[in-house]
C-alpha cells in the first residue's frame, strides 16, 4: 500500500458493503452484518447448496426439491439463503446499480462452490435478453462470472449463451418457471462451440425453481458440453 493509500484510507476508511460501518478491509462485511447474513454452511443438497439437517461429513445429499425435479446439471451450491440480509444483498446489486458488491458475492460464491470446482471448467453465466440488458445496463450473473473465474483461475466465457427470444419475468408456480424457459436459451453460434467436451460451472444470482439454470444447462448440453455444474449467490425454496 503506498503512502498516498495510507492516507485516504486514514482518512475515509473503507465502510462496510451492507451498511457502511468503518470495517478492516476493503469490500467487507461488518460483524453484526456478517451475522445477519443466512450464509449457508454445513450440510448442503449436492445439487443446489440448499442447507439440509445433519453433519457435512455425512457425504452427498438431496433436498426435497432436487429428489421430485430432474436436474440437468450435476452438482450445485450457493453463498446464501435468499432472505433478511441475504435477500437485500441480491436486490442492492441486481437492480440498485451496486456493482462494487459484485466483488465480495464472488468470493462467498467462490467458498461455496470450492467443493464441487474441477480444473478445465469452463465458467459461463446465464444470459440476459438484449431489450433486459439495454435497460439494465448489465448482467449480474456476468459479473459474479467474472468475478469467480478470477479468484479460481478459471476460464470465463461471457457469451457461451444467449436468449435468442425474451422470456416473461419469473413468477408464480413452479410449471409456469419451467414453461417460460423451456428452449429460451440456446448456445452462441460462434462461442458456443467452447463447451464441447468441456464441464461447464453455469452462474446466476438466484436459484428458485431452477428453471432458468435448467435450460441453460440444457443450452450447454447440446453445445456438446461433458458436464454442468451450478453455481449462485442465493438459494430460494417454495416457501419464501
Amino acid at each position: 500500500m503506498t503512502a498516498m493509500q495510507s492516507l485516504l484510507r486514514a482518512v475515509y476508511p473503507p465502510g462496510c458493503v451492507a451498511c457502511d460501518a468503518p470495517v478492516a478491509a476493503e469490500h467487507a462485511l461488518c460483524g453484526p452484518c456478517w451475522r445477519d447474513t443466512p450464509f449457508i454452511t454445513g450440510l448442503v443438497c449436492d445439487c443446489c447448496g440448499y442447507p439440509l439437517p445433519g453433519d457435512a461429513a455425512e457425504g452427498p445429499a438431496l433436498c426435497d426439491d432436487c429428489l421430485v425435479v430432474a436436474r440437468p446439471w450435476e452438482q450445485g451450491r450457493a453463498a446464501m439463503l435468499y432472505a433478511g440480509q441475504g435477500r437485500r444483498f441480491v436486490l442492492r446489486l441486481k437492480h440498485g446499480d451496486r456493482l462494487e458488491l459484485a466483488r465480495p458475492a464472488a468470493r462467498w460464491m467462490a467458498a461455496a462452490a470450492r467443493p464441487i470446482l474441477r480444473p478445465g471448467m469452463l465458467v459461463a453465466p446465464v444470459p440476459l435478453h438484449w431489450t433486459r440488458l439495454l435497460r439494465r445496463r448489465f448482467n449480474q450473473a456476468g459479473l459474479l462470472a467474472q468475478g469467480l473465474a478470477g479468484l479460481t483461475g478459471l476460464e470465463l466465457c461471457p457469451d457461451l449463451l444467449r436468449r435468442p427470444r425474451r422470456t416473461p419475468a419469473q413468477a408464480g408456480p413452479f410449471e409456469t418457471r419451467f414453461d417460460n424457459v423451456a428452449g429460451r436459451i440456446a448456445p452462441h453460434p460462434r462461442r458456443g462451440r467452447r463447451a464441447e467436451g468441456r464441464h461447464v460451472l453455469l452462474v446466476d444470482d438466484v436459484l428458485t425453481s431452477g428453471a432458468t439454470l435448467g435450460a441453460a444447462a440444457e443450452a450447454c448440453h447440446r453445445a456438446g458440453a461433458d458436464a454442468v455444474s451450478v453455481a449462485v449467490l442465493a438459494r430460494i425454496t417454495r416457501d419464501d
